[in-house]
Protein backbone atom coordinates (compact mmCIF):
# COMPACT_ATOMS: atom_id res chain seq x y z
CA UNK A 1 0.00 0.00 0.00
CA UNK A 2 3.08 2.26 -0.01
CA UNK A 3 3.84 3.64 -3.47
CA UNK A 4 7.38 3.07 -4.66
CA UNK A 5 7.81 6.82 -5.22
CA UNK A 6 6.84 7.71 -1.64
CA UNK A 7 9.71 8.55 0.73
CA UNK A 8 9.07 6.61 3.94
CA UNK A 9 11.74 6.26 6.62
CA UNK A 10 12.24 2.63 7.73
CA UNK A 11 11.72 3.77 11.32
CA UNK A 12 8.15 4.91 10.68
CA UNK A 13 5.34 2.64 11.89
CA UNK A 14 2.55 2.30 9.31
CA UNK A 15 -0.69 0.49 10.18
CA UNK A 16 -2.63 -2.12 8.25
CA UNK A 17 -4.35 -1.16 4.99
CA UNK A 18 -2.86 2.33 5.09
CA UNK A 19 -2.16 3.79 1.68
CA UNK A 20 0.75 6.15 1.05
CA UNK A 21 0.69 7.81 -2.37
CA UNK A 22 3.58 8.81 -4.61
CA UNK A 23 5.73 11.71 -3.41
CA UNK A 24 4.41 11.66 0.16
CA UNK A 25 7.17 12.04 2.77
CA UNK A 26 7.08 10.26 6.14
CA UNK A 27 9.88 10.72 8.69
CA UNK A 28 11.29 8.19 11.14
CA UNK A 29 9.60 9.12 14.42
CA UNK A 30 6.08 8.69 13.06
CA UNK A 31 3.22 6.35 13.93
CA UNK A 32 0.24 6.07 11.56
CA UNK A 33 -2.75 3.84 12.33
CA UNK A 34 -4.81 1.48 10.20
CA UNK A 35 -6.87 2.32 7.11
CA UNK A 36 -5.42 5.78 6.59
CA UNK A 37 -4.70 7.52 3.30
CA UNK A 38 -1.64 9.75 3.05
CA UNK A 39 -2.00 11.52 -0.27
CA UNK A 40 0.62 12.76 -2.70
CA UNK A 41 2.97 15.49 -1.40
CA UNK A 42 1.73 15.29 2.19
CA UNK A 43 4.64 15.62 4.64
CA UNK A 44 4.47 13.75 7.95
CA UNK A 45 7.38 14.87 10.13
CA UNK A 46 9.08 13.59 13.29
CA UNK A 47 6.68 13.40 16.21
CA UNK A 48 3.47 12.73 14.30
CA UNK A 49 1.00 10.30 15.86
CA UNK A 50 -1.95 9.65 13.57
CA UNK A 51 -4.91 7.43 14.50
CA UNK A 52 -7.03 5.09 12.39
CA UNK A 53 -9.16 5.96 9.34
CA UNK A 54 -7.56 9.35 8.76
CA UNK A 55 -7.04 11.08 5.41
CA UNK A 56 -4.22 13.58 4.92
CA UNK A 57 -4.62 15.56 1.69
CA UNK A 58 -1.85 16.88 -0.61
CA UNK A 59 0.42 19.60 0.71
CA UNK A 60 -0.48 19.13 4.38
CA UNK A 61 2.43 19.23 6.84
CA UNK A 62 1.92 17.38 10.12
CA UNK A 63 4.26 17.80 13.13
CA UNK A 64 6.33 20.65 11.73
CA UNK A 65 8.74 22.37 14.10
CA UNK A 66 6.90 24.99 16.20
CA UNK A 67 7.05 28.62 15.12
CA UNK A 68 8.01 29.60 18.66
CA UNK A 69 11.33 31.02 19.79
CA UNK A 70 11.26 29.09 23.07
CA UNK A 71 11.42 25.80 21.15
CA UNK A 72 14.92 24.36 21.52
CA UNK A 73 14.54 21.05 19.72
CA UNK A 74 12.98 19.13 22.59
CA UNK A 75 11.04 15.93 21.90
CA UNK A 76 7.38 16.65 21.36
CA UNK A 77 4.51 15.32 19.29
CA UNK A 78 1.53 16.25 17.14
CA UNK A 79 -1.32 13.82 17.74
CA UNK A 80 -4.32 13.28 15.47
CA UNK A 81 -7.24 11.10 16.56
CA UNK A 82 -9.31 8.58 14.62
CA UNK A 83 -11.56 9.36 11.64
CA UNK A 84 -10.11 12.83 11.15
CA UNK A 85 -9.62 14.54 7.79
CA UNK A 86 -6.81 17.01 7.18
CA UNK A 87 -7.34 18.90 3.92
CA UNK A 88 -4.92 20.52 1.46
CA UNK A 89 -2.00 22.59 2.76
CA UNK A 90 -3.00 22.41 6.43
CA UNK A 91 -0.09 22.89 8.84
CA UNK A 92 -0.12 21.36 12.32
CA UNK A 93 2.95 22.09 14.45
CA UNK A 94 4.12 19.81 17.23
CA UNK A 95 4.31 20.90 20.85
CA UNK A 96 6.94 22.74 22.85
CA UNK A 97 8.19 22.39 26.39
CA UNK A 98 4.99 24.16 27.48
CA UNK A 99 2.78 21.08 26.97
CA UNK A 100 4.82 18.73 24.81
CA UNK A 101 1.92 17.99 22.50
CA UNK A 102 -0.38 19.50 19.93
CA UNK A 103 -3.55 17.43 19.62
CA UNK A 104 -6.44 17.07 17.21
CA UNK A 105 -9.27 14.81 18.38
CA UNK A 106 -11.48 12.20 16.75
CA UNK A 107 -13.91 12.88 13.89
CA UNK A 108 -12.51 16.33 13.11
CA UNK A 109 -12.41 18.16 9.79
CA UNK A 110 -9.54 20.60 9.36
CA UNK A 111 -10.15 22.42 6.08
CA UNK A 112 -7.62 23.66 3.54
CA UNK A 113 -4.91 26.19 4.43
CA UNK A 114 -5.71 26.14 8.15
CA UNK A 115 -2.94 26.35 10.74
CA UNK A 116 -2.89 24.75 14.19
CA UNK A 117 0.07 26.05 16.18
CA UNK A 118 2.15 24.48 18.94
CA UNK A 119 0.48 23.06 22.04
CA UNK A 120 -3.10 23.61 20.80
CA UNK A 121 -5.77 21.19 22.00
CA UNK A 122 -8.56 20.61 19.51
CA UNK A 123 -11.04 18.09 20.88
CA UNK A 124 -13.52 15.74 19.14
CA UNK A 125 -15.96 16.52 16.31
CA UNK A 126 -14.51 19.95 15.66
CA UNK A 127 -14.65 21.68 12.26
CA UNK A 128 -12.05 24.31 11.42
CA UNK A 129 -12.93 26.21 8.25
CA UNK A 130 -10.70 27.10 5.33
CA UNK A 131 -7.72 29.35 6.14
CA UNK A 132 -8.53 29.67 9.84
CA UNK A 133 -5.46 30.19 12.01
CA UNK A 134 -4.99 29.02 15.61
CA UNK A 135 -2.09 30.56 17.52
CA UNK A 136 -0.21 28.71 20.25
CA UNK A 137 -1.94 26.95 23.16
CA UNK A 138 -5.48 27.56 21.93
CA UNK A 139 -8.16 25.17 23.21
CA UNK A 140 -11.19 24.20 21.09
CA UNK A 141 -13.77 22.03 22.82
CA UNK A 142 -16.01 19.26 21.43
CA UNK A 143 -18.36 20.04 18.52
CA UNK A 144 -17.15 23.63 18.09
CA UNK A 145 -17.16 25.06 14.56
CA UNK A 146 -14.88 27.78 13.27
CA UNK A 147 -15.98 29.14 9.91
CA UNK A 148 -13.49 30.25 7.26
CA UNK A 149 -10.63 32.70 7.93
CA UNK A 150 -11.08 32.91 11.69
CA UNK A 151 -8.03 34.28 13.54
CA UNK A 152 -7.60 33.02 17.11
CA UNK A 153 -5.22 34.72 19.56
CA UNK A 154 -2.86 32.55 21.60
CA UNK A 155 -4.21 31.04 24.83
CA UNK A 156 -7.83 31.63 23.79
CA UNK A 157 -10.52 29.03 24.47
CA UNK A 158 -13.56 28.12 22.40
CA UNK A 159 -16.28 26.26 24.25
CA UNK A 160 -18.19 23.15 23.25
CA UNK A 161 -20.92 23.51 20.59
CA UNK A 162 -19.88 27.11 19.92
CA UNK A 163 -19.89 28.51 16.39
CA UNK A 164 -17.65 31.37 15.23
CA UNK A 165 -18.57 33.45 12.18
CA UNK A 166 -16.20 33.49 9.22
CA UNK A 167 -13.62 36.26 9.14
CA UNK A 168 -13.79 36.84 12.88
CA UNK A 169 -10.78 37.90 14.93
CA UNK A 170 -10.93 36.82 18.53
CA UNK A 171 -8.73 37.43 21.54
CA UNK A 172 -11.31 36.58 24.20
CA UNK A 173 -12.81 33.21 25.10
CA UNK A 174 -15.97 32.02 23.34
CA UNK A 175 -18.33 30.37 25.87
CA UNK A 176 -20.08 27.05 25.15
CA UNK A 177 -23.26 26.79 23.06
CA UNK A 178 -23.17 30.30 21.58
CA UNK A 179 -22.62 31.83 18.18
CA UNK A 180 -20.12 34.66 17.97
CA UNK A 181 -19.55 37.09 15.13
CA UNK A 182 -19.76 40.70 13.95
CA UNK A 183 -16.92 43.22 14.03
CA UNK A 184 -15.61 43.49 16.65
CA UNK A 185 -16.58 39.96 17.61
CA UNK A 186 -19.43 39.66 20.12
CA UNK A 187 -22.14 37.34 21.40
CA UNK A 188 -24.75 36.72 18.69
CA UNK A 189 -27.17 34.30 20.35
CA UNK A 190 -27.34 30.57 20.93
CA UNK A 191 -26.19 27.98 18.40
CA UNK A 192 -29.74 26.64 18.20
CA UNK A 193 -29.37 24.82 14.88
CA UNK A 194 -26.25 23.01 16.02
CA UNK A 195 -27.75 22.04 19.35
CA UNK A 196 -30.89 20.63 17.73
CA UNK A 197 -28.80 18.63 15.28
CA UNK A 198 -26.99 17.07 18.23
CA UNK A 199 -30.17 16.06 20.05
CA UNK A 200 -30.61 18.82 22.60
CA UNK A 201 -34.24 19.17 23.69
CA UNK A 202 -36.27 22.35 23.56
CA UNK A 203 -36.14 22.48 27.37
CA UNK A 204 -32.34 22.30 27.37
CA UNK A 205 -32.10 25.00 24.71
CA UNK A 206 -34.49 27.31 26.60
CA UNK A 207 -32.43 26.85 29.78
CA UNK A 208 -29.23 27.73 27.89
CA UNK A 209 -30.94 30.81 26.43
CA UNK A 210 -32.04 31.91 29.89
CA UNK A 211 -28.49 31.58 31.24
CA UNK A 212 -27.09 33.74 28.47
CA UNK A 213 -29.94 36.24 28.79
CA UNK A 214 -28.75 36.84 32.35
CA UNK A 215 -25.08 36.93 31.37
CA UNK A 216 -25.33 39.08 28.27
CA UNK A 217 -28.66 40.94 28.19
CA UNK A 218 -29.67 41.74 31.76
CA UNK A 219 -27.09 44.48 32.36
CA UNK A 220 -25.02 42.69 35.00
CA UNK A 221 -21.25 42.36 35.14
CA UNK A 222 -19.98 38.79 34.82
CA UNK A 223 -19.50 38.21 38.54
CA UNK A 224 -23.04 39.30 39.39
CA UNK A 225 -24.50 37.49 36.40
CA UNK A 226 -22.90 34.19 37.40
CA UNK A 227 -24.27 34.54 40.94
CA UNK A 228 -27.74 35.18 39.50
CA UNK A 229 -27.46 32.11 37.26
CA UNK A 230 -26.34 29.96 40.18
CA UNK A 231 -29.30 31.09 42.30
CA UNK A 232 -32.11 31.37 39.75
CA UNK A 233 -31.54 28.82 36.97
CA UNK A 234 -32.34 25.13 37.64
CA UNK A 235 -29.33 22.86 37.89
CA UNK A 236 -28.30 21.05 34.71
CA UNK A 237 -25.20 19.77 33.00
CA UNK A 238 -25.32 22.73 30.59
CA UNK A 239 -25.45 25.20 33.49
CA UNK A 240 -22.39 23.62 35.09
CA UNK A 241 -20.48 23.64 31.80
CA UNK A 242 -21.19 27.34 31.23
CA UNK A 243 -20.41 28.43 34.80
CA UNK A 244 -17.19 26.40 34.91
CA UNK A 245 -16.04 27.80 31.57
CA UNK A 246 -16.60 31.42 32.57
CA UNK A 247 -15.10 31.06 36.05
CA UNK A 248 -11.98 29.46 34.57
CA UNK A 249 -11.57 31.96 31.75
CA UNK A 250 -8.15 33.60 31.96
CA UNK A 251 -8.66 36.02 29.06
CA UNK A 252 -12.28 36.90 29.80
CA UNK A 253 -15.24 36.02 27.61
CA UNK A 254 -16.33 37.70 24.40
CA UNK A 255 -18.44 40.81 24.96
CA UNK A 256 -22.21 41.07 24.54
CA UNK A 257 -23.99 42.42 21.49
CA UNK A 258 -23.88 46.20 21.72
CA UNK A 259 -26.86 46.78 19.39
Amino acid sequence: MIHQLALVDPGAVIGKNTRVDAFAVISKNVVIGDNCHIQSHAVIMDGARIGNNCTIFPGAVIAGIPQDLKFKGEDSIAEIGNNTTIRECVTINRGTIAKGKTSIGNNCLIMAYSHVAHDCEVKDNVIIGNASQLAGEVEVDNWAILSGSVLVHQFSRIGSHAMVQGGSRLSKDIPPYITAGREPISYAGINVVGLRRRGYTNEQIVNIQEIYRIIYQAGYNNTTAIKKVEMEVPDSEEKEVIISFIKNSQRGIVRGNMD
